[in-house]
């Protein structure tokens, strides 16, 4: 039998997804705690008596994750052991009315523009004077930059601008206020995120404006270094890389998701490229910046890939040999234009070639590593775990590239802030290494 708690609401943020909707759930944890509201991110204990699932609807084992959460919860909530569920974000965004439907003892389900309303039902007010207040969740010396929401990209595969709507820059003055803000509690690194880093200001300004962004983010004091994320490939500004090579704060640095290499499952992928302007990018990339540390992702099985685009796709990147790289299998997703096609590569056959690439991929990186020992980098330490500290480079963004592992048993590094590391040994995905000096 269900019982009422008469303890104050303690509210439980649990996120889903990617960084994007952390931020997001950082942005909802600031306006709460701006209505003197108690909140937590993912409490450990699961003590908060209100809890909002804030979801991420991108692909299917992404919308499995976010299903199993909401329900993990709603049956807490039929326990006794919460009292209310909400549900926001992308999932909520594009299958309310079937959630609705299916599960329906979560009190109310909130698309990814409900923020105000969703505070409401929390019994709070939302306050557009809060730009920037927001309480993180990251390690206290980096934090995410959202610099745009939506996007205007026609990608046959992705379901984004479905969720998300039409792309909405933040403007430069707004962004360096926020950033200020950051600066102030310690933030010593921004990792700037957005649907499309590369559309940046075309709706405002009505040209590209991440280099002038940029131009304004450096000058804050505090801010030590400044990494890319997301950026398209079709159009890319390369005034982007001038101002990259001009400053020691911008990493060198970039996440360009190029989804394939062959020509014919770009243009149904509607990417707006080819494989000739796709190579003779990254070889700008590296003619402009020769160290720039480039991270991409790549779709494997799209509907129709035969065999022989796959082994294309596969020579293109032992050739360019990607600093770092993820791939994913294709995801028929409902909506989307891809969804006209047949998804006709069997998940076995999809499975193996997410296995080639990767294998194909370890071995590059543990190359690229091991000509790394017995130089030295600046690094940034994240955490202590277990009997090391972690950490990364200037080339390595958290959660997703290499780290950089030191013993705590034989060193001692402080934990946000950035020390000179010599690397001593090295495997595919992992630097190890002894300071230095601190600086």
């Amino acid at each position: 039998m269900r019982t009422k708690s008469t303890k104050k609401n303690k509210i439980n943020v649990v996120t889903l997804g990617c960084s994007k909707n952390l931020y997001d759930s950082e942005i909802l944890m600031g306006q709460l705690k701006a209505n003197h509201k108690e909140v937590v991110h993912e409490d450990e204990k699961d003590e908060g008596n209100i809890v909002v699932i804030n979801t991420c609807g991108f692909i299917g084992k992404a919308k499995e994750e976010s299903i199993n959460t909401i329900l993990y919860y709603a049956q807490k909530k039929e326990a006794g052991l919460v009292e209310k569920v909400f549900v926001t974000g992308c999932l909520s965004e594009r299958y309310k009315p079937d959630l609705e439907k299916e599960i329906t003892n979560v009190d109310q389900y909130f698309g990814t523009s409900d923020l105000p309303n969703l505070l409401k039902v929390l019994g709070a007010d939302y306050k557009q004077e809060l730009i920037g207040e927001r309480l993180t969740t990251t390690p206290k010396h980096y934090a995410y930059l959202k610099i745009a929401e939506g996007c205007d990209r026609p990608c046959s595969f992705c379901a984004i601008p479905i969720m998300r709507g039409k792309h909405r820059s933040k403007t430069i003055e707004n962004l360096v206020i926020e950033s200020k803000k950051l600066a102030t509690k310690g933030i010593k690194e921004l990792i700037l995120i957005a649907q499309d880093l590369t559309y940046y200001g075309l709706d405002i300004y009505k040209k590209r404006a991440l280099a002038n962004l940029l131009k304004e983010l450096v000058k804050i004091e505090g801010i030590q270094w400044i990494r890319l994320h997301y950026a398209f490939p079709t159009g890319f500004p390369l005034d982007v890389l001038e101002v990259m090579k001009g400053s020691p704060k911008i990493c060198n640095y970039l996440d360009i998701p190029l989804q394939h290499i062959n020509t014919q499952l770009l243009k149904s992928m509607r990417r707006g490229t080819t494989a000739e302007k796709t190579r003779k990018l990254i070889q700008d990339f590296r003619k402009i910046i020769p160290e720039m540390a480039i991270r991409t992702t790549m779709i494997i099985g799209y509907p129709g890939e035969t065999q022989e685009q796959f082994e294309q796709l596969r020579d293109f990147i032992g050739e360019m040999r990607f600093e770092r790289l993820g791939c994913f299998t294709y995801s028929h997703e409902e909506d989307t234009q891809a969804y006209k096609l047949e998804d006709n590569i069997p998940e076995k056959i999809k499975n193996q070639r997410v296995s080639e690439i990767m294998e194909l991929q370890g071995q590059i990186s543990f190359e690229l590593n091991q000509a790394k020992i017995g130089k030295v980098f600046t690094c940034i330490f994240d955490r202590k775990e277990g009997s090391d500290f972690i950490g990364r480079t200037e080339y390595d963004s958290p959660d997703v590239d290499n780290e950089v592992i030191v013993d705590a048993n034989k060193h001692y590094v402080p934990i946000g802030k950035f020390v000179n590391i010599k690397i001593t040994d090295a495997t595919d995905f992992d630097l190890y290494g002894e300071p230095i000096k601190s600086i």
